[in-house]
C-alpha cells in the first residue's frame, strides 16, 4: 500500500472519529434518587455528625491474631474468590464493549490460484484444439481496511460502554460487600470461640472447686458432721458443671469447624483465640461518636445498587437508539495483481469502500416495547436501590439501639457477677461456721456460676454489636 493510500485511510478514520464527536446521546440524564436517611438520623444518633468514613479494617481488628485469620479468608474463601472472578470478568466485558468505540483496522493479505479447463478458459471458448491449454488465474492483494464500524450517531455504542463500565463498578461494589461481609463473619466467629473457650474453662474450673467442696462435704458426712441432704445438694452442682463440660467441649469443637469453613483453609493454633480473650481488654477499636449518615450511602451494597441504576438509565438510550437509523461502514485500501512479483508496482493500488444504512420502518412495535422494557428495568433498578438504602438504615438503626444500651448491661453484669462472688464467699464462711445451711451456700454457688456466664455472654454481646455495626454502616476502604 502506498503512502498516498494510508493517508486516505487514516483521513477517513479520523473524519469518522469527528462526527462521532457530535453524536447525540438519548439516555435520560442520572440525578441521585433523593434519600430521607439523613433527616432521620438525628432521631437515632443523638450525637452530632463528625466523621464521614469508619476506621479501616486494620485499625479496627485489633487484635493481630484475628488480623491475620482474616487475611487468610480474604485470601481463601471461596466466596472471596468468586466475588473477584466476577470483577475481573466484568472489567473484561467492559473492555470488550469500550472497544467497539472504535473503528477495528485490520492489514489483511490474500492469495488465490485457480485452474480453469480448456472447455471454460477463455481461449478456448471456441473449441478445444489440440493446441489449446488450461486457463490458470492467479490474483494476490495486500491492503488495510475497516469492517462494518458503526456510526454511533445516537450513542447506542457510548451508552453500551457506559452499561458495561457500570456493571464492572457494581462488580468491584459488590466484592467490597462480600469482603465487609466475610470480614464481619470471620470476626464474629472468632469471638464466639473465644466466648465459648471462657464458658468452657469456667465449667472445668467449677467442675473442679465443686468436685473437691462435695469430696469434703462427703467426709463430714461421714464424720457425722454433715447430712445426706448437704451431700446430695452437692452433688447436682457437680453434675451440672460436668454437663457444661462436654456440652461446652462440643460447642467449641464446633465453633472451630465453622471458622475454618469461612477461612477456608486450617488455622494454626497460634491464631485462635483463647479463654482470656474474653476478659474486659477488647479486640475491637470503639466507633467514632456521630458519624454522619452519609456513611449509608457509601455501604457497598447501596453503591453496587445505585451502579446498576445507573446502567439501567443507559441501557434506556440504547434502547431508544435502536429506533433510529443506523450507518455501518467498511472499507479497504491497498494493492492487487494477477502476479506476486509485480504486486507492490505502481497502477496496482486498490480500494474499495461499502456505507450501509439501516432505518427501521416496520417491526411490529418491538423497537417501542424495547424501550417500555428499558424504562420499566430503570424503575425496578430505582426501587432495588430505594430499598437497599431502607435495609442499610434499618440495619445500622438496630445495631445502635443496642450499642446505646451495651454498655449500661455490661457494668450491670460486672456488678452482678461481683455481688454474686461476695454473697457465695460470705455463705461459704457462714456454712462452715454451721450457722446457716448448705442450701444457701448451693444456691450462691449457682447463683454465681450464672452470673459468670451471664457477663462472658454479655461480653460477646458488646464485641458482635461493634462489628455488626462496623458491618452495617460499610466499613472503610479509602
Amino acid at each position: 500500500m502506498s503512502a498516498r493510500q494510508f493517508k486516505a485511510v487514516t483521513f477517513l478514520t479520523a473524519a469518522m472519529m469527528g462526527l462521532l464527536a457530535g453524536c447525540a446521546n438519548l439516555a435520560p440524564e442520572y440525578e441521585q434518587p433523593a434519600t430521607q436517611v439523613a433527616e432521620q438520623w438525628s432521631d437515632r444518633v443523638p450525637a452530632p455528625p463528625e466523621a464521614t468514613e469508619l476506621l479501616q479494617w486494620r485499625d479496627f481488628f485489633l487484635d493481630t491474631r484475628l488480623q491475620a485469620v482474616i487475611d487468610l479468608a480474604l485470601e481463601n474463601s471461596p466466596s472471596a474468590r468468586l466475588a473477584t472472578l466476577n470483577v475481573q470478568r466484568a472489567r473484561a466485558l467492559y473492555r470488550v464493549q469500550g472497544a467497539a468505540v472504535y473503528p477495528s483496522i485490520a492489514a489483511t493479505g490474500s492469495g488465490s490460484v485457480q485452474r480453469i479447463p480448456v472447455s471454460l478458459s477463455p481461449a478456448g471458448a471456441g473449441g478445444s484444439g489440440s493446441g489449446a491449454q488450461d486457463y490458470i488465474s492467479r490474483q494476490y492483494s495486500v491492503g488495510v481496511g475497516l469492517t462494518a464500524y458503526e456510526l454511533d450517531l445516537f450513542g447506542r455504542v457510548a451508552n453500551l460502554k457506559s452499561q458495561a463500565l457500570e456493571a464492572y463498578l457494581s462488580q468491584e461494589a459488590t466484592r467490597r460487600s462480600v469482603e465487609l461481609s466475610l470480614m464481619s463473619e470471620v470476626a464474629s466467629a472468632w469471638l464466639q470461640l473465644a466466648a465459648d473457650e471462657a464458658l468452657l474453662a469456667l465449667a472445668r474450673d467449677t467442675l473442679e472447686s465443686q468436685t473437691q467442696s462435695f469430696k469434703l462435704t462427703e467426709r463430714s458426712y461421714e464424720a457425722g458432721v454433715a447430712s445426706a441432704l448437704a451431700v446430695a445438694q452437692a452433688r447436682t452442682i457437680v453434675e451440672s458443671a460436668r454437663a457444661d463440660v462436654a456440652a461446652f467441649t462440643s460447642q467449641v469443637q464446633q465453633d472451630r469447624n465453622a471458622l475454618q469453613l469461612l477461612v477456608g483453609v486450617p488455622i494454626p493454633q497460634t491464631l485462635k483465640p483463647t479463654a482470656d480473650d474474653m476478659a474486659p481488654v477488647d479486640a475491637l477499636a470503639e466507633l467514632p461518636a456521630g458519624v454522619s449518615s452519609e456513611v449509608l450511602l457509601n455501604r457497598p451494597d447501596v453503591v453496587a445498587a445505585e451502579h446498576q441504576l445507573i446502567a439501567s438509565n443507559a441501557n434506556i438510550g440504547v434502547a431508544r437508539a435502536a429506533r433510529f437509523p443506523s450507518i455501518s461502514l467498511t472499507g479497504f485500501a491497498g494493492t492487487a495483481s494477477s502476479d506476486l512479483s509485480t504486486l507492490f508496482d505502481a497502477g496496482t493500488g486498490t480500494w474499495s469502500f461499502a456505507p450501509q444504512i439501516s432505518i427501521p420502518i416496520f417491526n411490529a412495535g418491538a423497537a417501542k416495547a424495547g424501550v417500555a422494557v428499558a424504562e420499566a428495568d430503570q424503575q425496578i433498578a430505582l426501587a432495588q436501590y430505594e430499598q437497599a438504602v431502607q435495609v442499610a438504615f434499618k440495619e445500622a438503626a438496630d445495631a445502635l439501639a443496642l450499642r446505646q444500651t451495651i454498655d449500661d448491661q455490661l457494668a450491670a453484669r460486672q456488678a452482678l457477677t461481683d455481688a454474686a462472688a461476695r454473697a457465695q464467699e460470705l455463705s461459704d464462711a457462714r456454712y462452715r461456721s454451721g450457722i446457716d445451711s448448705y442450701l444457701n451456700l448451693l444456691d450462691a454457688q449457682r447463683s454465681l456460676y450464672a452470673a459468670q456466664q451471664q457477663l462472658i455472654n454479655t461480653r460477646l454481646s458488646r464485641q458482635s454489636n461493634l462489628v455488626t455495626l462496623y458491618k452495617v454502616m460499610g466499613g472503610s476502604w479509602s
